[in-house]
């Protein structure tokens, strides 16, 4: 890379620690650093919410579909996110908010302790925490294999780079830094897409090629579904991603738990919805064209590396690369901060007991040391990357498949209709879920829509089976749902005094 894109990408690094500089001024406590002490405006949340979604992942596994297959990326790892998280946004996202203002809330995970139990509890924070190590590791792979493709930078060192600059300003700031650089990141994302954009589009023959470049796409390349991505793939995927993106990735249930209202809390995620169905599809315009600008590549994950590389003149390329780095220190962030929260709210609590009397300051030491822990750890495991499959296998075969076990019952027990689901119904299906995950990749030579349908589906029959079959009434169940579900005036009250879910137990 020429000097000036150096200098890009320096300059956007600089900014990311100055924010996490300033965001470190406005925590004062552990509330402030999980939730932003629920002062976070709706757009804000909703932004961040969005920018929290979607990594480097986007430019490197998603570009190879792309280029390779066509627009069935689109629809099956985007298009679904926005349907599920307008779902969501009736379903969950006012109950998130009101788990928050009126039991205190502070961690995704912190009211299972009353909903079920804690052994369920644990469960579901062990195995998602595990989880989360291997997702992220797979976001800080799919960066350096960028900053690799742009300037040879060796993959270890940039793991490094990326993950060290990630972890000073989100250990620093917590979720204000996280949500303000995502806001940062937001511009400068857009910005780089909008140049990619115009750049292609004058390889192509000018702006007029937004219309009719796509009859000279491969065959097959404009097919929503494909053999591989079959429509049943598509339709599960929608369930998948309305129970990721509404808390089973912890850290989306924290943007609205952090809004001042329940109603904010709604906004935002119709705004995250919105952004869902129509920026990714920008985004990647670039990338359907690949085949057209840079034919018969050997790894077609490479492409948009190589498009941004040959197209682009100094300082584009780094506000690009930048870009790049925008959606992973968005999603990192953001993953850290909640599994920071998992780890000192459930987790620590459970097995040291010295940790329920933590003072305030202890409190918000131990958030940052969690945060900073997890980050190392991730970046550790980042640098296996290759031998555990790829990118793709990660995200795709192992986070899809694996994130419904975990979050059906999470998501679930917070809805009325599940209520007689108890604690046997939880720990059942997930159990059931992870075994026939293990089954169907590890044991048989199973299709990639075969291993993200079949555990979330046995899961989903285990729990609501078991609720019906062998129901496990529970007025403390009973009148958590109720507090969730209950509307209030939406003006931003905190519903009454926080209760430690722990100790309530």
């Amino acid at each position: 890379m020429h000097v000036l894109d150096w200098i890009v990408v320096c300059a956007y690094f600089l900014v990311m620690l100055g924010i996490g500089w300033w965001s470190h001024r406005r925590v004062r406590t552990v509330r402030d650093f999980y939730i932003a002490g629920r002062r976070m405006p709706w757009w804000l949340a909703g932004i961040s919410h969005h920018m929290s979604g979607y990594s480097a992942v986007m430019f490197v596994a998603f570009a190879g579909v792309a280029y390779t297959d066509g627009i069935t990326v689109y629809f099956w790892a985007f298009a679904t996110i926005g349907i599920g998280v307008g779902i969501g946004s009736w379903l969950f996202a006012a109950r998130w908010n009101r788990l928050a203002s009126r039991l205190g809330v502070a961690s995704p995970l912190e009211y299972l302790a009353l909903r079920y139990n804690i052994p369920t509890q644990q469960a579901l924070a062990w195995s998602g925490s595990l989880l989360k190590v291997f997702d992220v590791a797979s976001k800080w792979f799919a960066v350096a294999v960028l900053l690799n493709s742009f300037a040879g930078v060796p993959l270890v060192a940039g793991i490094a780079i990326t993950g060290t600059v990630t972890m000073l300003y989100c250990t620093a700031g917590g979720l204000w830094a996280d949500a303000l650089t995502d806001f940062g990141q937001f511009l400068i994302q857009g910005l780089a897409g909008l140049v990619m954009i115009w750049v292609v589009l004058g390889e192509l023959g000018g702006f007029s090629a937004l219309w009719t470049f796509w009859g000279d796409l491969p065959e097959g390349h404009l097919s929503p579904t494909t053999s591989k991505y079959t429509t049943v793939f598509l339709l599960v995927y929608i369930l998948v991603k309305t129970l990721e993106y509404n808390g089973g990735m912890w850290n989306l249930a924290q943007r609205y738990m952090a809004a001042p209202s329940a109603h904010a809390a709604r906004r935002g995620a119709v705004l995250s919805a919105g952004l869902y169905l129509v920026w990714p599809f920008v985004l990647m315009i670039p990338m359907f064209a690949a085949p057209l600008i840079v034919p018969g590549l050997e790894d077609p994950t490479t492409s948009y590396a190589v498009m941004t590389t040959t197209l682009l003149p100094a300082g584009l390329v780094g506000l690009v690369l930048a870009g790049f780095f925008s959606h992973t220190m968005a999603m990192v962030a953001s993953d850290a901060n909640a599994i920071s929260s998992v780890i000192t709210r459930d987790m620590l609590p459970v097995m040291w007991r010295r940790a329920r009397e933590f003072s305030a300051d202890e409190k918000l030491l131990a958030a940052r040391i969690a945060t900073f822990s997890f980050i190392t750890l991730s970046m550790i495991v980042a640098t296996q990357a290759k031998n555990l499959g790829g990118v793709l296998a990660i995200v795709v075969s192992w986070v899809a498949a694996l994130m419904g076990p975990i979050s059906i019952p999470l998501l679930l027990g917070m809805l009325p209709w599940f209520r007689r689901c108890g604690s046997r119904a939880a720990l059942v299906s997930w159990a059931g879920g992870l075994i026939t995950y293990a089954l169907v990749y590890y044991g048989f030579d199973s299709s990639q829509t075969v291993i993200v349908v079949s555990p979330i589906l046995v899961s989903l029959t285990l729990y609501c089976g078991l609720g019906l079959l062998a129901p496990e009434p529970s007025e403390r169940a009973d009148e958590l749902i109720d507090t969730a579900g209950r509307p209030d005036e939406d003006t931003g009250d905190t519903g009454g005094s926080a209760k430690d879910p722990v100790a309530a137990v």
